[in-house]
């Protein structure tokens, strides 16, 4: 398939909302495997379709840790229909955000319902990576970012930098 550009803040595509996704065509299967390519070749554990400047609500995730193993799962609308109360801090990144990374505290655990690549209707309760990867996916289809989880100050010095580097590149 192809390995598409991302979406580098502070480009605004990255604060549209997506839209959902109706029945599964060739056109979703095809971004699907483009979604995983450009995933994988960033490096990175999760993509959500507006990172490539598609806004349908299309999000891939790959959590294994091992070489030459794969977990490649795809949320087709996913929507969080239960978090526990109990919290976890990551170190968070974003492809949309390079080399930028900050703890992030989230529920520990999600209960996430989605479809499948086969239309299916599916619901799965994450918790760890996953959960927190399956949350700061499902917040880029909702135009929201991790570093919105942040205080303002570190937002906004984080906003001012990649601001400041996207003028640097155009000129």
């Amino acid at each position: 398939m192809t390995i598409r550009p991302l979406v580098i803040l502070p480009d605004s595509v990255l604060r549209q909302s997506s839209e959902p996704v109706g029945p599964i065509t060739a056109e979703i299967r095809t971004l699907v495997a483009d979604m995983f390519d450009t995933m994988y070749d960033a490096p990175g554990v999760g993509l959500a379709a507006i990172q490539i400047g598609v806004a349908k609500r299309v999000v891939t995730i790959d959590t294994s840790k091992e070489e030459g193993v794969r977990d490649a799962r795809v949320f087709i609308n996913p929507e969080i229909v239960w978090s526990s109360e109990e919290k976890r801090v990551y170190d968070e990144g974003c492809l949309s955000i390079p080399d930028y990374y900050a703890e992030v505290e989230r529920p520990d655990r999600v209960r996430v319902k989605f479809r499948d690549l086969d239309g299916k209707e599916q619901e799965i309760e994450a918790d760890g990576l996953l959960s927190t990867c399956i949350q700061h996916e499902i917040d880029h289809l909702n135009g929201v970012l991790f570093i919105d989880h942040l205080s303002k100050l570190k937002r906004d010095r984080v906003i001012k930098k990649f601001t400041k580097a996207a003028k640097r590149d155009a000129a």
